[in-house]
């Protein structure tokens, strides 16, 4: 069942993909680049060709909020499980590809320029999801003292750096205007926040594994 789930999780990743990269080579051969390049949505005026971009951008939004509610689900059942559990969560490595989203997070350079539209910056976040290959490395592992261990020492470390990074960028764009510009200070802001926040999903996962790693071929070695 959870593998037929991720199949259609990615196919349908895939799909948005093609959908987006038909409707933008159709909007820039037949429609005079709508929706590609910057426009005054405040003077938009509805064309039939128009259809497929609208659609294919619905369509983007719809499969990340599915994303969402997906990450929101697998980690209430896991954290219900993990209670009676002595062993890791089963996670596909697969499930890594979804960090590929946080390249959606491009896409706010674009809606800014056209109706300074910010909130796409935030899906940054998304390459966090590149820690569920290294999760999926310790699916079933047995939690013990050294793997808690290990856990903890993970998680003071990427939380050390995450806060850091937080830290030096609000000192640093508190200081003032960031080119002359507030606008751009703010979205600076969210940005390193957002990427902040994914390298703690990532490296927690990341160091976790070879911490386990190192230490099991130092044990061998001895």
């Amino acid at each position: 069942m959870k593998k037929t789930k991720n199949r259609f999780t990615i196919l349908l990743g895939i799909l948005c993909v093609i959908f987006t990269g038909v409707s933008s080579w159709y909007t820039i051969v037949f429609n005079d680049s709508r929706f590609i390049v910057p426009m005054d949505l405040s003077r938009y005026t509805f064309r039939v060709k128009d259809i497929p971009m609208i659609v294919s951008g619905i369509f983007i939004f719809m499969y990340i909020v599915y994303l969402v509610v997906l990450f929101i689900q697998v980690v209430a059942e896991n954290k219900y499980k993990k209670t009676s559990s002595q062993l890791t969560r089963k996670v596909n490595p697969k499930l890594g590809f979804l960090g590929l989203f946080g390249f959606t997070g491009f896409i706010g350079f674009w809606t800014y320029s056209i109706d300074k539209t910010i909130f796409p910056f935030g899906f940054f976040i998304f390459f966090g999801f590149f820690g569920f290959f290294y999760e999926g490395k310790l699916s079933g592992t047995f939690m013990d003292e050294r793997y808690k261990e290990n856990k903890m020492k993970a998680y003071f470390s990427t939380n050390k750096t995450t806060l850091t990074i937080i830290f030096i960028a609000t000192i640093i764009l508190g200081q003032g205007r960031l080119m002359g510009n507030l606008e751009y200070t703010f979205i600076a802001y969210i940005i390193i926040v957002s990427l902040a926040l994914a390298l703690e999903l990532f490296l927690s996962e990341f160091l976790l594994y070879h911490y386990d790693n190192d230490l099991q071929i130092d044990e061998s070695e001895e």
